[in-house]
């Protein structure tokens, strides 16, 4: 590779290392450990001048780009070029007048909660909000709240992206349509999004929680739960899922070492109403511990209780047309109560429709809007022998769910990149094919070729 200083990556004010360097190993590692990072550099930014700075410097050597500000999506291993670390871009404002937050580009959605509710808004975030609010937006983004406002990107309103050829560029509705097009749903293909403005809700408080059943107790519920998300308004968000939690002490002692069935639940009516609406659960099988009640927005990662602390993990998904009672076997018969010794720490099924089938109000790329429900499995990789039990479980259950999925995957949750059939998945044909032209477009040396990336046209 060329030397690193060939374009001005010494005007660069963050940290510009290489793999013998001290600091190397802490910058370039993610939350997901299962994708050790090895690139020949790695730059910290610490604002829009240090990216445009660092894709000249790649484009003029022709070196390959990737970008990363948490690391929860990192399902593929860069083992060269130039990795772009975005954390120290942390700064959100909030425009209480307007319900816009400006978020820069390594801001977790825990900085945006934050900085929102004082003024009683909340945010479009997913099931953790340690993870980077600009990259799940990126991919569509699946809210807690989903059913009822949609996908994150449906409210984004403007982006400050840097192409591969260091062009700082305003993509909006108006301003190069296309590429806010690409930016909302087509993940990290066209560049490197440094701000984004988008709406948040005015909600201050929700009904959340989770009920929480024996795992030996999963089919009464999940065929409950099954037939009562056929009935329920939009404002109830829920997901249903069979957790198996290892003896580990970062775990809490009411969950720790055992196998759960559990409805996770975000409802943003009126409280009394919400909880009414569950008894049908509450009452298909034993409940153990009901922890749904109302709660400050601040408090949403109460409902799905994500692991906190980096861990190496297989994650994936596949959007499913139906969750008939044949379905509902299926799915048990591979990952139920009598899977002795299952390797998955995570079987999830999130209830889709609602807001999230309604048309974005402009063009974007997601494509997950006809999915009745959302199936993810996640398995922790902590040993070899736990990797090929992980992969071979993962592969018997999305193809046991053949039958009623859709041939679809979201970007953000389809883990590990295949070839390009594999990640061609993610969205429908058409939109694909746009993907490759506006890839092409604004990256045709396909520097950006990490992650879940596609072709150029």
């Amino acid at each position: 590779m060329p030397a690193p200083d060939l374009f001005a990556l010494s005007d660069i004010k963050g940290p510009v290392l290489r793999p013998t360097d001290k600091a190397y190993a802490a910058e370039v590692t993610g939350f997901n450990l299962a994708a050790p990072h090895t690139p020949d550099i790695v730059i910290g930014a610490t604002d829009t001048a240090d990216i445009v700075t660092a894709l000249r410097w790649a484009t003029a050597t022709h070196t390959p780009v990737a970008v990363q500000a948490t690391g929860h999506g990192a399902n593929f291993p860069i083992d060269t070029g130039l990795l772009i670390n975005t954390s120290r871009m942390t700064d959100v404002h909030i425009d209480p007048a307007t319900r816009t937050a400006t978020i820069s580009a390594g801001a977790k959605w825990r900085d945006v909660i934050n900085a929102a509710a004082p003024d009683g808004l909340a945010a479009l975030n997913g099931s953790s909000t340690d993870v980077g609010a600009i990259g799940y937006t990126l991919g569509g983004g699946l809210p807690v709240l989903g059913r009822a406002y949609g996908y994150a990107s449906d409210l984004v309103r403007s982006f400050k992206v840097v192409t591969a050829d260091g062009t700082l560029h305003q993509a909006d509705p108006t301003h190069e349509p296309d590429l806010f097009w690409a930016l909302r749903g087509g993940k990290g293909n066209v560049g490197i999004v440094t701000e984004m403005v988008t709406e948040l809700p005015a909600l201050a408080r929700i009904l959340g929680g989770g009920i929480y059943c024996a795992g030996e107790d999963a089919e009464p519920l999940l065929r409950t739960w099954a037939e009562w998300t056929q009935t329920v308004p939009d404002e109830m968000c829920t997901g249903f899922t069979l957790l198996r939690l290892p003896p580990l002490p970062e775990i809490p002692e009411p969950l720790r070492g055992r196998f759960w069935s559990r409805v996770a639940v975000a409802w943003t009516g009126v409280p009394e109403e919400g909880q009414a609406l569950l008894t049908p659960l509450r009452e298909a099988a034993p409940v153990v511990f009901d922890t749904v009640e109302e709660m400050d927005y601040t408090a949403v990662d109460m409902i799905y209780q994500d692991p906190q602390d980096p861990l190496p993990a297989r994650e994936s998904c596949g959007c499913l047309g139906e969750l008939t009672p044949d379905a509902v076997t299926a799915l048990l018969d591979e990952a139920g109560p009598a899977a002795r010794d299952y390797p998955l720490l995570l079987v999830e099924l999130r209830h889709m429709g609602g807001a999230l089938a309604r048309p974005a109000t402009t063009e974007d790329a997601v494509c997950a809007r006809n999915a009745a429900y959302l199936l993810e499995a996640v398995g922790v990789l902590i040993a070899p022998e736990a990797a090929a039990a992980v992969e071979t479980a993962t592969t018997a259950l999305y193809e046991a769910m053949i039958p009623y999925a859709t041939g679809c995957t979201m970007p953000n949750l389809h883990g590990r990149p295949g070839d390009e059939a594999d990640r061609a998945r993610a969205w429908t044909p058409e939109i694909y094919d746009r993907l490759r032209r506006t890839k092409h477009a604004y990256d045709p040396q396909n520097l950006l070729r990490y992650g879940h990336t596609v072709t150029t046209a």
